[in-house]
């Protein structure tokens, strides 16, 4: 088999036996959250994100994160023109947490593991796949009056928040498939089999998919235009190594973002470094047979 016939045959999604396990399972956690008599007179959101809405998962990668969304309180960061009365509801970060664990053991009872800091796991069946639940609430960066960005906001376990904007990350990943004739997702996912297969042969680490994802995320739209897989990937992989020498990046505008647009793939409290994304660049280079880098 060609180098050119492997990666060809790597562009994919999950096949569909996949996709309704993971319907399935994103229907179920719903129903769960629907059924709970804690939230019965609140209009939770229950919703998919990452790479299975988004469509570049993988059969290895083919677990469902599930947001479960309060939206009866929100946070914000703001200007000093924003007024907002305090909340006095009920739903505290620990409450939500709480009663979304409820709601999923009474659904899948002792398939639940609530040991994780953030996302709460459903253990997989024959018919579902595994689920992250994340219980979280409706975050805005205000610019002015009515004008905001809109996210989530999760509560660690351990203390302190993370800011998502998964509805960014669906219309950025979007617009980039779009710009790049639908190679960019193509790309995403032969780059993520890469990486599975580096790690289950033991060449390389583990690597987690979103990194890989916004990596190729940052590669320029021209790349996806060359004329085969092959020089795609090559080009795609020189990039991200040429882009991280040194331990910085170009400053302002030209800084390297997640595919949500908003915030930095780089900066200190994010789980990986420039030296990571470096060397899983040379090592599925290396993988892949390129030769010399």
């Amino acid at each position: 088999m060609t180098l050119e016939t492997k990666l060809a045959g790597w562009t994919g999604p999950s096949s569909n036996t996949e996709q309704e396990k993971q319907d399935r399972t994103e229907r179920m956690v719903r129903e769960a959250i629907n059924a709970h008599p804690a939230f019965q007179n609140y209009s939770f959101r229950v919703y998919a994100k990452g790479s299975y809405p988004n469509n570049t998962n993988v059969r290895t990668d083919s677990d469902v994160d599930i947001a479960v969304q309060c939206p009866e309180v929100f946070y914000w960061n703001g200007t000093p023109e924003i007024t907002i009365s305090p909340y006095t509801g009920p739903w505290t970060p620990p409450l939500l947490r709480s009663e979304v664990e409820k709601a999923l053991r009474a659904k899948f009872p002792s398939q639940v593991d609530a040991s994780g800091n953030v996302a709460i796991r459903v253990r997989a069946s024959s018919a579902r796949v595994d689920a992250d639940v994340v219980p979280c609430f409706t975050y805005r960066d205000y610019f002015g009056l009515n004008n905001y960005r809109e996210g989530t906001r999760i509560f660690r376990k351990s203390g302190g928040e993370i800011e998502n904007y998964p509805q960014q990350h669906l219309d950025c990943g979007r617009a980039k498939n779009r710009r790049t004739n639908h190679q960019f997702k193509r790309a995403v996912r032969i780059l993520k089999r890469v990486g599975n297969a580096m790690a289950s042969d033991r060449f390389y680490r583990e690597v987690p998919s979103f990194f890989i994802e916004c990596l190729v995320y940052n590669c320029p739209d021209p790349i996806f235009f060359r004329p085969t897989w092959t020089d795609r990937i090559s080009e795609i992989l020189y990039h991200i190594w040429g882009s991280t020498q040194g331990g910085s990046e170009p400053a302002g505008d030209a800084r390297w973002l997640e595919v949500n647009g908003v915030k930095y793939l780089f900066h200190p409290t994010q789980a990986w470094s420039y030296e990571d994304a470096r060397d899983f660049s040379k090592a599925a280079w290396n993988n892949l047979g390129y030769g010399s880098l």
